[in-house]
């Protein structure tokens, strides 16, 4: 699977391209949400991985909403990663159309397993 990363902190982005490229998917990584958008719109991921604080004009709910305003990206699973932890932000994020949510610090096993379960079936 293609999965693209949109991540301001170069050691939590490592980390999480780490995770995934070591499960055999192909990864994008980049640490802005324009180049976030700009990436989708250039090859379509088959799952995005989305922070919400990042730098910028465009943050993480903007990049969610703007995604799924988009034909090619409407239906890509978009699963936010963030140190927001409150209910405000969860509710925001999965109004704006947000798969998932996951708090930092997250389980590295669940979100495998959130992506492997996004997994085409053959």
């Amino acid at each position: 699977m293609r999965i693209l990363i949109v991540e301001d902190s170069d050691s939590i982005r490592q980390m999480i391209e780490a995770l995934v490229a070591g499960r055999g998917h192909e990864v994008v990584a980049v640490p802005t949400g324009a180049r976030g958008i700009e990436s989708a719109r250039v090859r379509t991921p088959d799952v995005i991985l989305l922070d919400l604080n990042l730098p910028g004009s465009l943050d993480g709910f903007e990049v969610c909403e703007r995604l799924r305003a988009e034909d090619t990206t409407r239906a890509v699973p978009i699963l936010i990663i963030s140190a927001m932890d409150d209910a405000q932000s969860k509710q925001r994020a999965l109004g704006v159309g947000a798969t998932a949510y996951y708090t930092k610090p997250f389980s590295p096993t669940a979100l495998l397993k959130e992506i492997e379960a996004l997994r085409p079936k053959p």
